[in-house]
């Protein structure tokens, strides 16, 4: 949309091309200076400020009240919402870690990500959401430029707006470079982080110059069904059976205290498939034409709380030999 304004011509292939070199060129220069060097310095207030602009500008141009008083249509259920809503900052959680660690006190690193987390995405959904409501933004898949976009584009300065969130939004695709980069290590010590992130970086390369991105509901839907059984598995293990403590010497020792069977927890495995299954039962996923048993149910918390209970049972099996 910004080239097509800016300088008459589309090329999405090249677009992908130029972020996929620079996202991996940024995790492999790692956390450290990409905060350090580009977040702190730059991107966060560039976006800081673009934002407070883009609520102005939509709380003075339409009629909030109207919005308010609007009724809904019924095409959407609550709960469905709410696994909408929940499947985006929840895909991130594995990743805090990777960040959190660089914290001076647990209660930065606690209270930090807590609040961090809670504002934007609050902000950024309810933004989003009042300049769809605003601006009448129909769905189409086949639109030459997604209608959100152009609604934020039709804003005082909103072409301004979009540059500055595409600049931000390559902190995004670091962090998933660089967390995934960080994941594999764990499992293949041997090989260099940045070797897996330049690996990293040509997969999805390859996956963005290939795969439409229209079918954003059911991406959601679907990484929500990994993530949230595993946020289940993890706070039944953590809080309940580890009573708040990991031995963190232990993670690293091959054959040591959570070595399980050759270095997999089979049990947390299985119970996160479970979860997964359930998540999937309940909800759907439009894309592949699969209905959900009970999509007005929500499958965020059944499969939660299957999750964080099954492991609390099948779980004592795993820890009962260390």
């Amino acid at each position: 949309a910004l080239s097509l304004r800016l300088f008459g011509f589309d090329n999405y292939l090249l677009w992908v091309v130029f972020f996929a070199l620079l996202t991996t060129l940024m995790a492999i220069g790692g956390p450290i200076v990409v905060v350090k060097q580009y977040m702190e310095k730059f991107a966060f207030w560039a976006v800081l400020l673009t934002t407070v602009w883009l609520t102005a500008a939509v709380l003075l141009n339409y009629d909030v009240r109207e919005w308010w008083n609007r009724p809904g249509t019924g095409e959407l259920t609550f709960w469905l919402a709410v696994d909408l809503v929940i499947a985006m900052p929840i895909s991130w959680f594995p990743l805090v870690a990777d960040y959190s660690r660089f914290a001076r006190t647990r209660a930065e690193a606690g209270w930090g990500t807590g609040l961090e987390y809670f504002i934007p995405h609050a902000w950024f959904y309810a933004l989003g959401a009042l300049l769809t409501l605003a601006a009448g933004v129909i769905v189409d898949p086949n639109a030459p430029v997604a209608p959100l976009i152009s609604a934020i584009a039709g804003l005082t300065a909103g072409w301004a707006a979009l540059l500055v969130l595409l600049v931000d939004e390559t902190d995004e695709g670091f962090a998933n470079i660089y967390s995934t980069a960080v994941s594999l290590q764990n499992l293949f010590p041997q090989v260099g982080q940045r070797a897996f992130a330049l690996a990293i970086g040509v997969l999805v390369l390859v996956l963005g110059a290939t795969i439409p991105l229209v079918q954003y509901e059911s991406f959601l839907l679907l990484i929500g069904s990994f993530f949230v059984p595993l946020l289940g598995a993890l706070l039944a293990d953590y809080f309940i059976l580890r009573r708040g403590r990991y031995d963190v010497a232990e993670v690293y020792r091959v054959g040591g205290r959570y070595w399980y069977r050759g270095g997999f927890n089979w049990v947390a495995i299985i119970v996160w498939a479970v979860g997964v299954a359930v998540y999937l039962a309940i909800s759907g996923l439009p894309a592949l034409n699969l209905p959900g048993l009970a999509p007005w149910l929500g499958a965020t918390l059944p499969s939660l709380a299957v999750s964080f209970v099954l492991y609390l049972i099948l779980g004592r099996l795993a820890t009962a030999k260390e």
